[in-house]
């Protein structure tokens, strides 16, 4: 029985993650990625200590802006980084950190569900 929740194909359902990249929409990325409902885009960070406002640059200017970002920190769940936090706050985005494979599922059921949801992933 395939239990795959139906999308719209221009949404960026997360196939997989392992082996240093994603699965997302049928298309293998490779390394970190920032993905929005319709767009997916490489991301610099390999690390939590790599994750910067300025890096979330593309996020902060997308329209619609989402009101949650799944971090997905690697291997582990780690605390948000202040200015992270600070940069977020002011523009309505709540910063949910998350070990990268859980960061994966929960934007797939957010995503099935019609939130506006982004993440940014550092790949494992």
């Amino acid at each position: 029985m395939d239990i795959t929740p139906v999308v719209g194909k221009e949404f960026q359902l997360i196939n997989g993650y392992g082996d240093g990249g994603f699965t997302i929409a049928g298309t293998r990325h490779e390394g970190s990625v920032l993905i929005l409902a319709t767009q997916t885009l490489a991301w610099s960070p390999r690390s939590l200590g790599e994750v910067t406002p300025e890096s979330l640059a593309e996020l902060f200017q997308a329209s619609p802006r989402p009101t949650v970002l799944l971090l997905g920190c690697g291997k582990g769940m780690r605390p948000v980084p202040k200015p992270l936090r600070d940069a977020c706050r002011p523009l309505g985005i709540v910063v949910e950190p998350m070990d990268t494979g859980a960061a994966c599922r929960t934007f797939n059921v957010l995503l099935t569900e019609g939130r506006d949801v982004a993440a940014a992933l550092i790949a494992v």
